[in-house]
């Protein structure tokens, strides 16, 4: 609505001691305080979630390196309340993880990687922030000067004019002059602006004595009212309603600058109109924070819809496993990522919004951590379990009582597939033994029963039983130990009968399928049973693949010297890093295979 600094052009000239709105030549501020105020919060508050930490830093960033830095103080201010937000909150989240894997939290000691930046980010600002206001003082004092100067050419039009003057041309360049000269200081302007509109009054006055001048001013004014009437017609219309707030407020700049006086019967008519239109525009406000509203309650809906699957992840049914416990890890994360990205919620419910995200999201930590904790315990007992089997097939693998030790190394084979993990140090090692173990065993039934054509439909019988077991691996926990088995088992059976032999095509179809599916190369897998013919052709394939890898790390790594900031922190370069290390951990192994293979191990 109308304030008093949009009066009637009556009451506008009993106030005209009153202080006028700052001359400068950006718009002006809008005439309803209160309104603009509640806009400025709505547009703030709009924007303020809607920036992860990364991002954060990024503007902070690109703000100092803008030419005038030290301008965007409010900007950049806001941005560093949010990044140091943002740091606190993981450092705390960091704290509790500590203290719930039972330290004690005096001992806690942690960096944030992202704290260097953001404080040297701080402290440059700082320093071009200071800058700025040195420059500003010295412009203002200039715009000073300027205003100044501009006041004493008023003064003298009215007092000491020549003979011929134009008043008109005159008055024109001096109000053009002052609407567009620059800001100055706050304890500056009161005075200077009153004195300005002191003489202005003044010229008024003496025109009042040039009957045919005055009507040729209040011709120009009502013009330019009129002008300004229709543009804010137009503005009822459209459609972004902060759009036209803001060109309504510079509007009634022009209206105070440029469209005064006119004649006494256009006086009011011309006014009541204007404002009449002003109210309508302002009262569409409700329309924007109507919109707002509804946008922050949907925001809000959303953030606890993610909230309330956090919480759902935080209690899982029965017995939750290490692969629900990873999978869940990845969909938290996204989920963070999309709370953070969402954008703002109503004022009074953003902190306990927030509270209620950090809360939930620790307690999804220590959910994982106490499942984490108690694994421990489980992969000791496998453990124990595991070097039983590995005993009970070193005592039996010279056993040739074929009907017996048979199955039994099958069962063996399963149960060890059935437990779970072991301590990660043991894992190796106690797998080498069992495979040994096994590998002796049917390295001797293969020996003995190729004696002779006639074990060759056992063979096919095994090998169908081998295919058939293949075909039923997933990419569950332990998938490629059994694919190693299997192969290793595979590779320990002889020859089948001529009209068996597709058995062999279709064990090997299916064999690129599983490891497909498990995402590792068949030249990784560990097997035992190989021919000299078959050791030295994986060999050669080996050997080309770990080619191919070092060629594609160094390509990749040349390619990274061709950015300015090559680090892991670039979200751009991300993707690459992530590459190089895959490829640098599968040429490890390659390596190591190749070297087994060499070595005849």
């Amino acid at each position: 609505m109308i304030t008093e600094n949009n009066l009637s052009e009556n009451e506008e000239n009993k106030n005209s001691n009153e202080v006028p709105q700052e001359k400068t030549s950006e718009p002006a501020e809008p005439q309803d305080e209160s309104i603009h105020h509640e806009e400025t919060e709505h547009e703030e508050e709009h924007e303020e979630v809607e920036i992860s930490l990364a991002d954060a830093l990024k503007e902070m960033e690109k703000i100092i390196n803008a030419p005038n830095a030290g301008e965007d103080f409010k900007k950049f201010n806001q941005l560093k309340e949010k990044a140091s937000h943002y740091i606190h909150d993981e450092v705390e989240d960091k704290k509790h993880e500590y203290a719930e894997a039972g330290n004690a939290p005096e001992n806690f000691s942690y960096e944030h990687p992202s704290q260097a930046k953001f404080s040297a980010l701080v402290n440059i600002f700082r320093e071009k922030h200071d800058a700025y206001q040195k420059g500003q003082e010295e412009e203002q004092k200039k715009n000073l000067e300027h205003r100044q100067t501009i006041i004493e050419r008023l003064k003298n039009l009215y007092t000491n004019s020549e003979p011929g003057t134009n008043l008109f041309k005159s008055i024109r360049e001096i109000k053009e002059d002052w609407s567009k000269a620059g800001q100055v200081a706050k304890s500056e302007f009161k005075i200077l602006n009153n004195n300005y509109f002191h003489h202005l009054n003044q010229f008024y006055q003496m025109l009042d004595l040039n009957k045919e001048f005055l009507e040729q001013e209040y011709s120009h004014n009502l013009e330019k009212r009129q002008h300004i009437i229709e543009r804010a017609k137009q503005l009822e219309h459209e459609p972004v309603i902060q759009k036209a707030l803001n060109e309504l407020q510079y509007l009634h700049k022009l209206w105070k600058e440029e469209a005064e006086p006119v004649a006494e019967e256009f006086r009011e008519k011309t006014w009541e109109e204007f404002k009449e239109i002003s109210n309508k525009i302002h009262e569409r406000k409700s329309e924007l924070s109507a919109a707002i509203e509804t946008e922050q309650n949907e925001n809000l809906e959303k953030k606890n819809q993610i909230i309330a699957e956090i919480k759902k992840l935080s209690e899982p049914g029965e017995n939750p496993n290490h692969n629900y416990w990873q999978n869940a890890i990845r969909r938290v994360e996204d989920l963070r990522s999309e709370f953070l990205k969402t954008g703002s919620v109503p004022r009074k419910l953003s902190n306990q919004n927030w509270n209620e995200f950090k809360t939930i999201l620790r307690g999804f930590n220590t959910t994982k951590n106490t499942y984490y904790k108690s694994l421990k315990g489980s992969q000791q007992a496998n453990l124990e379990e595991k070097l039983k089997l590995i005993q009970t097939a070193k005592d039996n693998q010279n056993n040739e009582e074929w009907d017996i030790a048979v199955p039994l190394f099958k069962k063996l084979q399963e149960d060890w597939k059935k437990l779970g993990h072991v301590p990660k140090s043991m894992t190796n090692k106690i797998w080498d033994e069992f495979r040994d173990a096994c590998n002796a065993f049917f390295n001797n039934y293969r020996e003995k029963s190729n004696a002779s054509t006639d074990n060759w439909k056992e063979n096919y019988k095994h090998k169908k039983a081998i295919l058939d077991e293949l075909k039923t691996i997933g990419n569950e926990d332990g998938s490629i130990e059994r694919i190693e088995a299997i192969k290793t088992a595979w590779n320990n059976i002889g020859k089948v009968p001529r009209d068996k032999i597709s058995i062999n095509t279709e064990f090997n179809k299916t064999l690129r399928e599983k490891l497909k599916l498990n995402k590792i190369n068949e030249l990784e897998l560990k097997e035992e049973g190989l021919s000299e013919n078959q050791l030295t052709d994986k060999a050669r394939k080996i050997k080309s693949q770990i080619s191919d890898l070092e060629a594609e790390i160094v390509k990749l790594e040349n390619n990274l010297a061709f950015f300015k900031n090559p680090s892991r922190e670039n979200p751009m370069l991300r993707d690459t890093y992530n590459s190089i290390d895959e490829k640098k951990a599968h040429l490890e192994t390659l390596k190591q295979n190749l070297h087994s293979i060499i070595a005849g191990e």
